[in-house]
């Protein structure tokens, strides 16, 4: 005999019409995020420009590719001199052809290491690469962008002037190795366009976008700030030999960098405290020497 459900009793029907209870999904479980590339969890409380998929293992790997790149950049270099018919002994004794190896040796070596991190955040970090070391946009807040950016250029020039100063009033007597570039003007030339155009963003890169966040990831900010800017300054010692007061003022600028950095979370602000620090001083420079034609320290 055939029932349809309006002959059914109540109980039966309601059995039938009542939709089956699906059972809800567990809740996702809520862990600690990891960046990619990164052994390990982080501290989802540290500010983000810190949370860096690098660690101290690659810091020390990256000083092993500069030291085995220089080495490499050179023999390449004297390669190329001998094509170009200048010998090994002519680039060792002849001030001119010595400086042109160690600027190209400089430069090549700085693209060299750019392109060893942008390769290790591409390929083992699977991250973007200048945003992940750093270079993020400058957040003004209330302060219109172009009076940020020219208070950043300001006070790069300010700070120049300032170590200008006291360089002065501690003049070393002792000739200092960085001193031979300004003996001609093709020497002065291409330190000067290194010194603008490509050294800011590769030390900025490097220490306050690479080093910095790991040191003040295991340390602190505070301890970053010192840290990062005392190995900038003196990294630069070897240029500086023998005038111990201009190194001590440079360990004094990177620190300056190294806190426009933190404080701002980004790069750009170091970098153009960099950049125009470096500006202005080899502007000072070219008006000293009546545009590379006078060279007081040959004298």
């Amino acid at each position: 005999m055939n029932l349809d459900d309006n002959n059914l009793p109540p109980s039966d029907a309601a059995r039938v019409t009542e939709p089956t209870p699906v059972p809800e999904p567990p809740s996702p479980r809520l862990e600690t995020p990891i960046t990619p590339g990164y052994l390990g969890p982080i501290d989802p409380l540290l500010p983000e420009d810190l949370r860096v998929p690098w660690g101290w293992g690659d810091l020390v790997l990256l000083v092993a590719v500069a030291i085995s790149g220089t080495f490499v950049v050179s023999l390449l270099l004297i390669k190329g001199f001998t094509i170009a018919g200048v010998s090994f002994r002519q680039v060792q004794n002849i001030p001119g052809n010595r400086n042109l190896f160690l600027i190209l040796n400089q430069a090549l070596l700085s693209l060299v290491l750019l392109a060893y991190l942008a390769a290790q955040m591409r390929h083992s970090f699977h991250v973007p690469f200048w945003r992940t070391v750093g270079w993020r946009p400058l957040q003004t807040g209330q302060t219109p962008r172009a009076a940020a950016y020219m208070g950043l250029i300001f006070s790069g020039c300010l700070l120049a002037i300032l170590v200008t100063l006291s360089s002065a009033a501690f003049k070393s007597n002792t000739k200092m190795p960085i001193e031979q570039f300004f003996q001609d003007r093709r020497s002065a030339l291409l330190l000067m366009s290194l010194g603008v155009l490509l050294a800011p963003v590769l030390e900025e890169t490097i220490f306050r976008g690479y080093l910095y966040p790991v040191v003040a990831r295991s340390f602190g900010v505070n301890a970053g700030i010192l840290v990062t800017g005392t190995l900038f300054g003196l990294l630069h010692a070897s240029q500086l030999w023998g005038g111990w007061a201009q190194i001590a003022l440079l360990v004094v600028v990177g620190i300056v960098f190294t806190y426009a950095r933190a404080r701002t979370h980004t790069v750009v602000a170091s970098y153009l405290l960099h950049v125009s620090y470096n500006s202005f001083l080899f502007l000072g420079f070219l008006i000293a020497s009546h545009g590379f034609r006078h060279f007081p320290a040959a004298q």
